[in-house]
């Protein structure tokens, strides 16, 4: 593996999302800002936009690492287009809430007593919603619904919803989601990061994961790697793993452009198409399932290849390492 070759902890450029390597472009920040407004005003909905793989899942993963969970009773959502029925169920034993056997008025009620019960312990629940964009009208509505319970004059409840573009196109359109619409108190699109910021940000991680210098990076090398991504940390991260993998393979102690080129070719002739490429899309406003199942078939195989190549570059380490003749190959 790289990380042994080069002596990292770590691998810096790991697709997962980890909180752990948060770096602030100039994009997060005003992402942390509207969220750290939007939880002051202590209800109503936040929202936050982003391409796939601009790193709002990391970001409400930092948020909730340094902001103080004392006064909130954090309920976490992935959705994967569930339905209204199964939003409340998965809202009421986050809650701690025995759902079975409950029809819809009774869960929203236990739902309530549930607000309640966490207000009496002097907090206010937050729930937060990952991939907003896959949830159907009907479960937007019941979390429109749940924002309204409150107690005292005051709401018992705060959402933010995490979505990709169409999920801003879709929320500004629909007239069904008007009255959601006008709960709205806070609102960011996350862009990818500036050209400037890849080095920055390439250093950090890899500073992260206990770098010492090897490999280095030839100044031409951060234009090259945001030319071929777009500056979507995603795509950047897989691309960067990649040419730490071919450095290691090769030998090279030195990553350049011409590196970065070599690199983004042989994985563009693995995957045609554009696996770590950076094409713009036209935006036609609405998401296109079959470009993010090829994506995620994309990822998934480069993951498997990676895996492989870590193997076989093991083995030559071992053996290197082990300062022994090469094994003798014997007829089958």
């Amino acid at each position: 593996m790289f990380e042994r070759h080069f002596g990292l902890t770590a691998n810096p450029f790991a697709l997962t999302p980890d909180s752990r390597f948060w770096f602030e472009t100039a994009s997060h920040r005003k992402a942390m800002a509207y969220l750290g407004y939007g939880l002051q005003q202590a209800e109503g909905f936040v929202v936050i936009t982003g391409d796939i793989g601009a790193g709002k899942t990391t970001l409400i993963g930092h948020l909730l690492d340094t902001i103080d969970r004392t006064p909130l009773h954090v309920v976490q959502i992935a959705s994967s287009a569930i339905d209204a029925d199964d939003l409340l169920r998965t809202v009421a034993t986050q809650l701690d809430i025995d759902t079975a056997g409950l029809d819809k008025a009774q869960l929203l009620l236990a739902i309530e007593r549930g607000f309640h019960a966490v207000a009496r312990a002097g907090k206010r629940t937050l729930i937060v919603v990952d991939e907003a964009q896959a949830l159907p009208l009907g479960a937007l509505e019941e979390l429109r619904m749940l924002s309204n319970f409150q107690a005292g004059g005051h709401a018992l409840t705060q959402i933010v919803l995490l979505g990709q573009p169409e999920f801003r196109d879709r929320l500004n359109g629909a007239a069904q989601l008007e009255q959601l619409r006008q709960r709205v108190i806070a609102f960011h699109h996350l862009d990818p990061m500036e050209a400037d910021e890849v080095a920055d940000y390439l250093a950090h991680r890899l500073l992260l994961a206990g770098w010492e210098g090897r490999p280095d990076f030839a100044d031409d090398s951060f234009a090259a790697l945001y030319d071929a991504t777009g500056g979507v940390p995603r795509r950047l991260n897989l691309l960067a793993a990649r040419v730490l993998l071919h450095a290691a393979v090769t030998g090279a102690e030195l990553v350049d452009a011409a590196t970065v080129a070599a690199v983004k070719a042989d994985m563009d002739a693995d995957l045609p198409g554009e696996a770590a490429g950076y094409s713009p899309a036209p935006d036609h406003g609405q998401a296109d399932p079959a470009v993010d199942a090829r994506i995620a078939d994309l990822e998934q195989r480069l993951q498997q290849q990676d895996e492989a190549l870590r193997r076989v570059l093991t083995l030559l380490v071992d053996w290197v390492e082990s300062d022994a003749a090469p094994p003798k190959r014997h007829a089958a």
